[in-house]
């Protein structure tokens, strides 16, 4: 009997010791391709000598933009304005939200791909590797040529029980992002128009968004031609 009980006693161990193994070889394997999928960006300078009232006299929309590229530094400068993290000890960000959801989603369209932005770490989380451009400009070639879309998207599960508003919080959430993505172009020298024109069920899909995932707005960034 002693024997009998020894025996299941040490299979019960393989089995753990097994299936540990096979946890920590899947967690290697999941940190090691959020690893070749992330991006650090390089922290915000928040160096813009623009005043606020300078940005809103020179804030306008354009429609044609030349191909050259946005750099990284005034990309992290963009994002963090967005909605990047001004209050690290609150985790509270730059844009005003409903019930402090934070629910707006951006996410980084540029010719090499699409990245999810993330404040929380400072960088961009790759989410597919085709270039949506186009998708996004919906036929509007002068837009296409933008170096870079950002993409506003609201979760609507992080209203929780005030799901019922989701709909219009998130629409209200995504306007305040979408000035803050106005007026940090116009003090960073970029050009930028808010638009809803998107070609939404060919974008949910390449972007890999649920039901609960609202695309709401999006951003052509980029040089004025």
């Amino acid at each position: 009997m002693k024997t009998k009980r020894l025996s299941i006693l040490a299979v019960t161990t393989v089995l753990a010791a097994t299936v540990m193994a096979a946890t920590n070889v899947v967690a290697t394997n999941t940190q090691e391709n959020v690893g070749q999928e992330t991006r650090q960006l390089p922290a915000p300078a928040k160096s813009a000598k623009m005043s606020l009232m300078e940005a809103l006299q020179n804030r306008h929309s354009a429609r044609e933009y030349s191909a050259r590229e946005v750099s990284e530094a005034d990309l992290t400068e963009l994002l963090w304005a967005a909605c990047g993290i001004n209050r690290p000890e609150s985790k509270k960000i730059t844009a005003p939200s409903a019930i402090n959801a934070q629910d707006i989603i951006v996410y980084v369209c540029t010719k090499d791909g699409a990245w999810i932005y993330r404040p929380d770490v400072n960088a961009l989380q790759k989410v597919s590797d085709k270039d949506l451009r186009t998708t996004i400009a919906k036929g509007q070639e002068a837009m296409a040529a933008a170096p870079v879309f950002l993409v506003l998207a609201s979760d609507r599960t992080k209203f929780g029980s005030h799901s019922k508003g989701a709909d219009v919080m998130g629409a209200i959430d995504s306007g305040y992002v979408s000035q803050n993505i106005c007026l940090a172009c116009t003090a960073l020298g970029l050009a930028t128009r808010p638009r809803m024109s998107m070609d939404k069920e060919t974008l949910a899909k390449e972007l890999h968004l649920d039901e609960n995932i609202t695309l709401l707005l999006n951003h052509p960034v980029g040089y004025e031609k």
